[in-house]
């Protein structure tokens, strides 16, 4: 695994955190989808990075 890929595992993670923590917050769902999206493009180019 090199560092890119890491990285951008690690964003997709955290990201994943947040929509979590976002959704036990109620918060709007418009937020929740965008922090999602990032999440999902974050970790299939640190997989595809691999």
């Amino acid at each position: 695994m090199n560092k890119g890929s890491t990285l951008f595992i690690l964003l997709g993670l955290f990201l994943a955190g947040g929509v979590y923590s976002f959704w036990q917050q109620k918060q709007s769902k418009s937020l929740i989808a965008l922090l999602a999206i990032g999440s999902a493009m974050s970790l299939v180019a640190g997989l595809l990075n691999l």
